[in-house]
Order: C-alpha cells, then structure tokens, then sequence
C-alpha cells in the first residue's frame, strides 16, 4: 500500500506544511488585528477565500473599512497589490491593459508592445465594482474564471495566486450598475461586512484618532506558500454523508426540485448551480483546517452556506412584497431541510 497516496496527511512534507499553516494563519489574523478592529467572521471569509483560491464581493456601507480590510490583508500576506476605482467611464483596457504600436527610432519599424494593465497582480482590489457599465465589469470575467487575460487574441496567463476582492455599496442605486448573475457566480462569497459594536467603534475612535499613521503590518508569508496551502485545502478528506448535506443544500434552493422547502417554492425564481456545491464543498475544507481539523463535518457546510448562495439565489416578486431578504429565505431553508 502506497501510504503517501492513501493518506497525503501522513507525509512528513504534508505535516511541515501543516505546522506552517497553522503559523501562518494565526500571524495572519493577529497582524490583520492590529490594524482591523472586530469584524472576525469577515476576516475569517478572506482567509478562506485565498485558501480556496476563489474571489470575494464584499458588500457594506461606506466607512466600513472594505478598502482598508483589503490592504491590509494583502500585506500581511506578503503580497502584489493593485486597486482599481470603478467609475462610469472605466474602459475594459483599463483593467487589462493593451497593446501600443512602438516605432524603432533607429530602423524606423513598428512592432506592438503588451502594457499591462492592473490586474496583473496577485490581490486586485475592484472597489465599487457596481459604478462601471456592464462591459468594463466583464473585463474580470476570464481572469475570474482562466486567471488569463486575452488581448487582440494573445492569452497573458496571470502570476498565481490571483485573487478578485470586489467591494460594492448596497444602498446607492443611482449611477450603478448591478452584476450580471454570469459574473455574481464567479464569486465564492458575498460577504456582508456591518456595523461594528458599541465597544468596538469605541477602539476604533481611540486606535485612529491619536495618531496619524496605521500601524504597520508584518507579512507572515508569500506567494509560493499560498499555492502551497491551496494545494493543502484540496487534499482535506471529506465523507460522502457530508458531500451530500452540501449537495442536498444547494439543490433545496431550487424552486423546481422536488426536495425544495415551501419558502423556497413559494420566493425563489431561480437557484444556484452545481458551480455553489463545489465552492460550498471548498469553503467548508477551508474552513476545518482554519479551526485545526482534518476532516470536514455537516456544521462546516451550514457555516459556510450562506456567503456562498447568498448573491446565487434570485428571488420573485412575492418575496418583494411580502419583504423577504435572500437571507430569511435561506436561513428559513437552512433550518427545514437541516443535515
């Protein structure tokens, strides 16, 4: 029997990097804490995001601290990062780069030139992803999904690990325009980032206004290292019994199957494909190795079911008027279907 084969965990390699993990992870979250006040579970979606190797939408007000929570976690991970403003009149080369015809001042001939454009990078941070017209929105679309670029029919493949933080601002709805469920898909998570606590605002106000700099943050690994643990995620084992409350799950959010609960039946449109029960199946491997664990159980689906379906479930207008959120509805379906 081939033991490096059955049980990759059983590897003295695996178990290195296992211990590096666990370092890696808890210098994460400390670092990201002396700048980021409260907002744990958030923190703990990030991670699982750059884990699963997937994209993030996070949805909150202004003056959250979307775009600091961002930054700072790029740097505590040791990694590239570019942010781009989304505006009405961003063009798709602005976010992939084009080519220029550069002419020889010596022979006089011309040859086109590829300047990359910002998403050439590791963390992008799309900021506002809803103010740019739907065609500046699908200039994501093959990096999300390829993590490849093509301009003028040349594919540029994108430096791993690649990585979409979208941030967006639920209560503005002039001048924006909403992402197409295409695009909405491409996200592993909608996270929603609220308003913090009385005692947290409080070290808010005392952490940033009696000094002028943030905190500096310490990066606690690198590029390499995140392929690495990536790789790690994948490797978790999980039970056929939980695989099928995660596919059990997904499937209940469609109207049309026959294992739906009435709320669903009753305000759902459409539900979320098989691309949730993988993320949902990802996210959940994520999740156990983050609290230390080398199997995978039915808590972590239901842990991680709602940043996953949230932005996958279109609901009808009897939800509208009866003014149900995507989160009642599948909070009232998470309870009745249960596993």
């Amino acid at each position: 029997m081939n033991t490096a084969q059955d049980d990759p965990f059983g590897t003295d390699e695996t178990r290195e990097l296992i211990e590096r993990f666990r370092a890696a992870t808890t210098g994460l979250r400390q670092e990201v804490g002396r700048v980021i006040v409260g907002q744990a579970d958030v923190v703990e979606h990030l991670l699982v995001t750059l884990l699963v190797g997937g994209h993030c939408l996070i949805t909150g007000l202004p003056g959250t601290a979307k775009t600091l929570l961002v930054r700072t976690l790029a740097d505590a991970l040791g990694l590239d990062f570019k942010r781009i403003q989304f505006t009405p009149d961003l063009m798709p080369t602005d976010v992939t780069g084009t080519d220029i015809l550069e002419e020889d001042t010596a022979s006089g001939h011309r040859s086109w030139t590829f300047v990359p454009g910002p998403i050439f990078t590791n963390v992008l941070l799309a900021d506002e992803i809803n103010r740019t017209p739907p065609k500046t929105q699908a200039a994501l679309l093959e990096a999300m999904q390829e993590n490849s670029v093509t301009i003028r029919g040349a594919q540029h493949v994108l430096a791993p690990p690649f990585f979409v933080l979208a941030t967006q601002n639920p209560i503005e709805l002039e001048g924006t325009y909403p992402l197409p469920e295409a695009q909405l898909d491409r996200f592993l998570f909608n996270v929603l980032l609220d308003y913090l606590d009385g005692d947290e605002e409080m070290a808010v106000v005392d952490r940033f206004t009696t000094r002028v700099d943030i905190p500096a943050v310490t990066a606690c690994t690198n590029a390499e290292e995140i392929v690495r643990f990536q790789w790690l995620v994948r490797q978790m084992p999980v039970a056929e019994s939980v695989n099928r409350v995660a596919v059990d799950l997904v499937r209940a959010t469609r109207p049309t199957d026959p294992s739906a609960p009435e709320v669903v039946r009753r305000y759902v449109n459409y539900g979320a494909s098989v691309r949730a029960t993988m993320f949902l199946n990802l996210a959940a491997k994520a999740r156990a190795l983050l609290e230390g664990r080398y199997h995978v159980m039915s808590e972590d689906i239901h842990a991680m079911a709602l940043p996953v379906l949230r932005h996958r479930v279109l609901l009808n207008y009897f939800a509208e008027s009866d003014g149900k959120t995507v989160d009642d509805v599948l909070t009232a379906m998470l309870t009745e279907v249960g596993g």
